[in-house]
């Protein structure tokens, strides 16, 4: 008996497959299917489990190895890194004292100068008050001694010292 009945008066040749045919083949697509299903699948499953466990094993202990090594690598260049900036704090603290003492040698020297210099004013305009004051202080003395005596008094000649 075939699948599709011959009454129908399709000829389709091979494609109209028997009944039992069908049945048979069905059966032993089940007890193939089966056996993959229950007793193949678990087993390749367990063996690809064990093998990533392997796997992963394996690459977590050369994973934790690179890891290890990029850590030992990283301390190392942030030592290098902490000393090479105590060098430059170092050369910057001793560059900014250098600059202090030479600011502070140039201001005392500055000062030393402008010292200097107000001095020579101070004595320079002393010596003209004084000289122009010895020009007057005759002048001056008779004034207040008319004054004291109430007559006019009349200054004579200026002397110079000659000290």
């Amino acid at each position: 008996m075939y699948l599709i009945p011959e009454e129908l008066g399709l000829k389709i040749g091979p494609l109209n497959p028997l009944v039992e045919d069908l049945l048979v083949g069905l059966i032993a697509f089940a007890a193939v299917f089966a056996l993959f299903r229950l007793v193949l699948v678990p087993r390749i499953a367990k063996v690809q489990a064990e093998r990533a466990d392997l796997m992963d094993e394996r690459l977590t202990g050369d994973l934790m190895f690179h890891v290890e090594a990029l850590r030992a690598e990283r301390e190392q260049l942030l030592a290098e890194a902490r000393h090479e900036a105590a060098r430059t704090r170092q050369s910057a603290v001793e560059e900014g004292t250098a600059l202090i003492v030479e600011a502070r040698d140039e201001g005392l020297r500055e000062r030393a100068e402008l010292l200097a210099s107000g001095q020579a004013t101070v004595e320079s305009e002393r010596a003209a008050a004084e000289a122009e004051l010895r020009t007057h202080v005759a002048d001056l003395a008779s004034e207040l001694a008319s004054r004291i005596v109430g007559e006019p008094i009349v200054a004579g000649p200026a002397k110079t010292a000659s000290a």
